[in-house]
């Protein structure tokens, strides 16, 4: 059984928390270097995201453009993986590199401007799981690792 109930629960969480990264000015202005267009698709349940860093933004107030749904954008990085890596993802327990070298995650075009992101996006990390207690999900709330 799949970590969200269905398409819609997961735009109202990870897309969510894309769209507001897509306005933090910690986070978006990086994003928006990266000068790309990155395509996630996601299965279980069936999402797409694709978030627009090319150009200027069309929406207000954001750094990068964050499209839930199908788009007519070309993506130059699409990243397809499963609903559920993605929620392992944002909570901060799946290694990005490491998803992709055991192709938990499989990606196409040049990735290694996505792997540039991932420092600038680590405090979505802290952010996701006040998200999803924000929207009554706390049971989705993974435990956070200790090390020894």
């Amino acid at each position: 059984m799949s970590v969200f109930q269905d398409s819609q629960q997961f735009y109202d969480t990870v897309g969510e928390l894309l769209q507001r990264a897509a306005r933090d000015p910690a986070i978006g202005p990086t994003v928006a270097r990266a000068d790309t267009i990155i395509q996630l698709r996601y299965t279980d349940p069936p999402a797409r995201i694709t978030i627009n860093a090319r150009g200027l933004p069309t929406q207000f107030g954001a750094y990068v453009d964050v499209f839930l749904g199908p788009c007519d954008l070309e993506p130059e990085v699409i990243m397809s993986m499963t609903g559920d890596l993605a929620h392992e993802f944002w909570s901060g327990h799946v290694n990005l590199a490491s998803a992709l070298a055991r192709r938990q995650i499989h990606a196409t075009g040049p990735v290694i401007k996505v792997l540039r992101l991932v420092p600038a996006v680590e405090p979505l990390y802290q952010q996701y799981p006040a998200l999803l207690k924000a929207k009554g999900l706390d049971h989705l709330i993974l435990k956070q690792e200790t090390s020894l």
